[in-house]
């Protein structure tokens, strides 16, 4: 019998070794600097937002909005990364978002006003937004189907180090240079990356015989971006029912769903949804976002409540979110080796009570909770976290054939984009409603960014005010945890042995 695997050109590296070869390495080595620089750059401005608000004169509305052009952007490029991957090919392309990414970075850097910025970022939210499903697609074809795991954790080391290194390295830029150094650091990295892909990835084998579906991008990339839009606008406007929200949000969700019909009608569409008919990958895009959902909301929680109600610096913040990183950087290695091995499932299956246990602790934050139990909870959230984000990256792309990668990897940074998102807002609209039921609250987190306000309160009424913002916390924190206990519903499916590409995953999808 024939399989997939001896009709087409087996994936470098497959079966001849399990241990990550030299080559491998170093390829890994210019995937994660790209990858480094793109996710740093999303959280990297949040700790600049009042130094641009005072640098510009704008108000904190407007300057909100060098975060969301940059994610609107990321979002906007993703789905044409696939096709043009298999067109240009993956060095080129990557080569290609790497420039760009860098040029936007140091554009940025010497913006004149708060528009000028917005704009810039744009630029460099289409470079970066190409660099991560590149990266994915570059390593996944690099390590082939036995090393996936370990190849997926390596790049899983950006992930890590954006949420937890950006609020710290921007802080620290800030203090001791100028805010246009969150962008210049850029440059010099961004050469190194630049001069390693031209000496380090592997020849283009580009695909020309497809053409490009304008139709599916004319539909799908303005849909992501108009509903990411409505998104991003609830915990500004303060509710779901306001016209900016749902004519962005429909708007967009129309145009999605005609991408979806559209692209079940054709041959080679931007995107093939005929990979959901490969029932594992399903179960991982199911899986992973309600997984990001949880934790992307949540982790856009930890920072405000150690600045908000603790009264501690951006620095500070960063520095104590580190035990989160630290706990993830022990058990992702591991995971990735034992996925290659016994599947994904069973790890997985580890990784989110470890993460609900860590976020157990929050729901019952107080306004003097213990910095050693926080931490350690911290620390437990990364060992489920290491467990979890790259094990279903693994589980999603390792049934995929070669040709295929490049369209899956695409599709699971859609899917990661857009939870995101959805989570960060639905956070963020829970615990402005949770902070507007408690008046005095308010009161207290205004003190800590005006001191005249603080000396007007009486101190007894402050310390119920960071009482009752604590709580605020704590119940936002609840409704993560629910996300979190939930998700174990879709993971009880995953497989649980080693997966390999089989005619019945990848003969559906090789027939559209």
């Amino acid at each position: 019998m024939t399989t997939p695997n001896s009709t087409s050109e087996p994936r470098s590296g497959a079966r001849e070794s399990d241990k990550i070869d030299g080559a491998v390495l170093k390829i890994s080595s210019v995937v994660v600097l790209g990858a480094i620089m793109s996710i740093l750059d999303v959280t990297v401005v949040s700790v600049a937002l009042t130094t641009f608000s005072q640098e510009f004169d704008a108000t904190m509305a407007a300057v909100a909005w060098t975060m969301t052009a940059y994610t609107l952007a990321l979002a906007t490029v993703i789905p044409a990364t696939g096709w043009a991957a298999d067109r240009f090919g993956t060095k080129r392309l990557y080569i290609t978002a790497l420039i760009l990414f860098v040029i936007g970075s140091v554009a940025c850097a010497f913006a004149w006003d708060i528009t000028s910025l917005i704009a810039f970022r744009v630029i460099q939210g289409l470079g970066g937004g190409m660099l991560m499903p590149l990266g994915m697609t570059i390593m996944t074809r690099a390590a082939g189907p036995d090393r996936v795991g370990r190849v997926m954790a390596v790049l899983g080391i950006p992930m890590l180090l954006g949420p937890i290194g950006g609020p710290i390295l921007g802080g620290w830029l800030i203090d001791v240079a100028s805010w246009h150094w969150i962008f210049l650091i850029n440059l010099p990295v961004g050469l190194v990356a630049l001069a390693a892909a031209v000496r380090l990835l592997p020849k283009d084998e580009p695909s020309p015989s497809q053409t490009f579906d304008v139709v599916g991008m004319l539909l799908l990339s303005p849909g992501l971006a108009l509903f990411l839009f409505g998104v991003s606008s609830i915990p500004e406007v303060g509710t779901i029912a306001s016209a900016r929200v749902l004519v962005s949000a429909g708007l967009g969700l129309a145009l999605i769903l005609g991408f979806v019909f559209h692209s079940l009608s054709k041959d080679h569409p931007l995107i093939d949804l005929h990979l959901f008919e490969n029932r594992q990958l399903t179960i991982a895009v199911t899986t992973t976002t309600m997984f990001i959902i949880a934790f992307m909301g949540a982790g856009l929680l930890f920072p405000s409540y150690f600045i908000q109600v603790r009264g501690e610096s951006a620095l500070a913040a960063g520095l104590l979110l580190a035990p989160q990183g630290i706990g993830a950087m022990v058990t992702m290695p591991i995971a990735g080796r034992l996925v290659d091995k016994i599947g994904s499932g069973k790890i997985v299956l580890t990784g989110l009570p470890l993460i609900a246990l860590g976020l157990s602790t929050f729901t019952q934050l107080t306004a003097d909770s213990s910095y050693l139990l926080l931490t350690g909870s911290l620390f437990v959230m990364g060992l489920g976290m290491g467990c979890t984000m790259m094990p279903l990256m693994t589980a999603a792309l390792v049934t995929l054939e070669n040709e295929m990668i490049a369209r899956g990897s695409t599709l699971m940074n859609i899917v990661q984009q857009t939870a995101g998102s959805i989570g960060t807002a639905t956070m963020s609209m829970v615990l402005t409603n949770q902070l507007l039921d408690r008046p005095d609250a308010g009161t207290a987190i205004a003190s800590r960014e005006e001191p005249a306000i603080a000396e007007q309160v009486p101190q007894p009424m402050l310390e119920q005010g960071f009482g009752a913002a604590a709580d605020a916390f704590a119940g936002t924190f609840t409704v993560a945890f629910l996300i979190a206990a939930v998700t174990l519903v879709p993971a009880f499916f995953l497989p649980r042995r080693r997966s390999t590409p089989t005619t019945e995953d990848v003969q559906p999808a090789m027939m559209h």
